[in-house]
């Protein structure tokens, strides 16, 4: 099985984390290609940001697709453009936030996460809503570090990360927490043990979710929503086209 993992900014050091996170929890025969596309954002933080990465990732997608992959993760805890990827794409198309978010559910009542910037929280708690896990949320909190500080200075950002962690503990008596950055990824494991909750990782849940998908037979519906795009190839009105072969 080969899974192609899409760092929508074009920050390479933080792609190279989330594909080495992703190969170690991979199952054996599962290849994981981790790919970023160059002259978008350094980092997604906001909505611009977001809009501005689509595009090129569209574009690695029908790559993938070309290049026959099982699956695509969308490594960004805002999952840009994922209905977008739906439609260009036969293989199942996963976003980390959405992974992350159905993950926790089926361990835990109550859950926080914990992300970057505070301008990330209303991004994140709408997807958590649209993703059906609104009552079950308690809080999305915000370290207030950049997402290339997250990148350069890990040891910093993981022990920010844990306070963090301890306070959603603590103050909504969260049973679990999401990381929600992918970013954090490499932190996974470290925050689990010194913190004592259950931690989960998106791009960790995103590709054991495409290997179950995958594995299972199942690929993206092209019946309805996420049905290719349209041809907008303009197409002669009737009068006009009878008239040319008169």
């Amino acid at each position: 099985m080969r899974i192609r993992l899409i760092n929508p900014n074009s920050t390479a050091s933080m792609t190279a984390h989330a594909e080495r996170v992703a190969r170690a929890v991979a199952a054996p025969g599962t290849v994981v290609e981790g790919v970023n596309p160059a002259g978008t954002p350094a980092s997604i933080e906001g909505h611009a940001d977001e809009a501005l990465s689509v595009p090129a990732m569209l574009e690695l997608i029908r790559r993938g697709e070309h290049d026959g992959v099982d699956g695509h993760v969308i490594a960004c805890f805002d999952d840009p453009g994922l209905g977008a990827a739906r439609e260009v794409a036969r293989a199942p198309v996963v976003g980390i936030c959405e992974a992350a978010v159905h993950a926790v559910s089926m361990i835990a009542r109550r859950f926080s996460i914990v992300t970057t910037l505070e301008r990330s929280v209303p991004i994140i708690e709408d997807l958590v809503q649209d993703y059906g896990a609104g009552r079950r949320c308690r809080r999305v909190r915000a370290v207030d570090l950049p997402v290339l500080v997250v990148d350069g200075d890990p040891l910093y950002a993981r022990q920010r990360i844990a306070e963090e962690i301890g306070r959603a503990v603590r103050e909504e008596r969260a049973e679990a927490v999401v990381l929600g950055c992918a970013g954090m990824s490499d932190h996974r494991g470290w925050l689990q043990q010194e913190t004592g909750v259950p931690v989960v990782d998106g791009v960790v849940a995103a590709v054991k979710f495409i290997e179950a998908l995958a594995g299972a037979g199942l690929s993206t519906s092209k019946v309805g929503a996420y049905a290719f795009p349209l041809n907008k190839t303009p197409a002669l009105p009737h009068d006009a086209a009878a008239g040319a072969t008169r």
